[in-house]
Formats: C-alpha cells, sequence, structure tokens
C-alpha cells in the first residue's frame, strides 16, 4: 500500500459533515435502510424471548449480520454520492458481489481479543482474586440497589494496580480494533482489497491522521447525544399517544434511521480522503511536496 494521505485535523469535521450532506440528499431512502436493520434487530429479539433455546444462535446471527449490513450502507451511501438512488435491495449487495466472507472477516480481530485478554486477565489476577472480584461486584450491586453506601472495605486486598493496567490494555485494544475496521468496509467493496490488508491499512491510516480521528470522535460523541436527546424529547410526546412501549420501539429505529447513515457516509468520507487518490480527495488533505507523497 502507498502511504496514506495525511490530513488536517479538522478532516474529522468534513467527514461528518459529508456524513450529515448525504443523509440531506436521500434522507428517506437511506434512513428506511437503517429502520429495516431496527427491525430485524427487534424481530431477532422478540424471537429470542420466545424461544430461549434458540437466543444464542439468534444473537450470534445478528452479530454476523452487523458487518454486511453496515457495509451494505456504505454501498447504498455511495449510491447516492454518485447521484443515484439507494433502496433496500442494497442490504444483499456485499452478498451479491462475494464480498460477505471479507467482511465477516473485520469480526475476527474482536474474537482474538476478546480471548487475549480474558487469558491475560485469568493470568494477572488469578482464578481466586477474579472470584473475589465477583463477589465484590454482586454485593456492591445489591448495596446500590438497596439505596445503601458501598462499603471501602469491599475493595480492599483487590490488585487494583493490575486491574487498572489490564483496564488499560483493554482501552487500548478497543482503540486498535475499531481504527482496523474504521475504514476498511469500502476497500474491500469498491477496491476489492482482501481482509487483512484492508485492516492493517486501515490502521496505517488512522494512525497517520490521529489528530483528524481525535476530531471526528469528539463532534461525532456529540452529535449522537444531541440527535439521541432530540429523539428521545420526541418519542415522550409520541408516548401520550401511542403508549411507552411503542413510543420506545419507535424511537430505536428513529436513532438507527439518522445515525447508521450518517455513519456509513463519514466513513465513506473518511476512505476516500485517507486512502483516495489526489484529485478524488483535493479537501482536507494537506499540500503534496512530491506528486505521490502528502506531507503535512
Amino acid at each position: 500500500m502507498s502511504n496514506p494521505n495525511k490530513l488536517l485535523a479538522s478532516a474529522g469535521a468534513e467527514w461528518l459533515l459529508n456524513g450529515f450532506a448525504l443523509l440531506r440528499k436521500a434522507p428517506l431512502a437511506l434512513g428506511m435502510l437503517g429502520v429495516l436493520w431496527g427491525v430485524a434487530s427487534l424481530l431477532v429479539v422478540a424471537l429470542g424471548s420466545q424461544l430461549p433455546v434458540l437466543f444464542m444462535a439468534l444473537q450470534l446471527l445478528l452479530v454476523l449480520a452487523g458487518p454486511l449490513f453496515f457495509g451494505a450502507m456504505i454501498w447504498a451511501v455511495r449510491e447516492v454520492d454518485q447521484g443515484r438512488r439507494a433502496h433496500p435491495a442494497h442490504l444483499l449487495q456485499p452478498i451479491r458481489d462475494g464480498h460477505a466472507p471479507a467482511l465477516l472477516a473485520t469480526l475476527l480481530p474482536q474474537v482474538v481479543a476478546a480471548l487475549v485478554l480474558g487469558g491475560l486477565l485469568f493470568a494477572m489476577i488469578g482464578s481466586d482474586q477474579l472470584k473475589h472480584l465477583a463477589d465484590v461486584w454482586l454485593q456492591m450491586q445489591a448495596i446500590a440497589e438497596a439505596g445503601g453506601q458501598p462499603d471501602p472495605s469491599l475493595v480492599e486486598g483487590l490488585p487494583a494496580g493490575r486491574l487498572l493496567l489490564w483496564f488499560a490494555l483493554v482501552i487500548a485494544t478497543f482503540v486498535a480494533i475499531k481504527w482496523m475496521t474504521f475504514i476498511a468496509a469500502p476497500q474491500i467493496l469498491f477496491d476489492g482489497v482482501p481482509a487483512w490488508t484492508a485492516m492493517r491499512n486501515s490502521l496505517r491510516a488512522c494512525l497517520h491522521n490521529w489528530p483528524a480521528m481525535l476530531v471526528f470522535y469528539l463532534l461525532a460523541g456529540i452529535a449522537i447525544f444531541v440527535t439521541m436527546m432530540g429523539t428521545f424529547m420526541l418519542a415522550l410526546v409520541l408516548q401520550l399517544a401511542v403508549g411507552a412501549a411503542l413510543a420506545m420501539m419507535l424511537w430505536q429505529l428513529l436513532l438507527l434511521a439518522v445515525l447508521m447513515p450518517l455513519l456509513a457516509g463519514a466513513m465513506y468520507a473518511a476512505w476516500r480522503q485517507m486512502l483516495g487518490r489526489p484529485d478524488v480527495v483535493a479537501p482536507g488533505v494537506v499540500a503534496p511536496s512530491a506528486p505521490s507523497h502528502f506531507e503535512a
């Protein structure tokens, strides 16, 4: 892979603005894809509550469908960006094009990280301390539910230093995995890049543009919070007419209708700027000192 483009920190804000712009171009078409994903998720939860034996299998199916759905959403976003219509059939586009195995492979780092971190916790803390930690957690939950104040003596004897170190490793691993998959899907879908190469490229690009990533996460967090609060207020009004249960369900679907296309559009824009050709990614890219290499 050639070096990723070096972007200004403000590029993180541009990605989010591009996501909003694409959503405004086709709010109903893109929002409907998010609603369809939400309805499918609600159906899986409903079936799981009725069929407890199949609950774990249905949950696994939902997890496996996640990368496929988000890849389909990114495909639909590109269709809108290029002046075409997004439609529900795009939900099957990654499968039709044969990209499903590569998209599913993006889940492997999460599985490996969970196994490694679980084993590391056991090695660092030990079985006895893990049992003690679980007992303390249950006692603190019981005290909190009863309205009492936890006794500080409960945590005495716990290996606080090793636990903090493990939590720091968890946070670092979480960030690394998120950056590995941040722009992996567009590479797989549009460039035909193998999964592991796409994830390596994504991690390199995000590390190369970490200021833009920080700006994006900060602004995206604010946007998500504002969207949640705004739609929740709407749900509070709706529950007077349709009841609390239905209003909460509609709130969840509305959130997905807004946030899923927004994030897909932002990641699509990030892919175009960080790994695209110079003639494609002019906004937000630092001026090059040579035709094929971008420097700050």
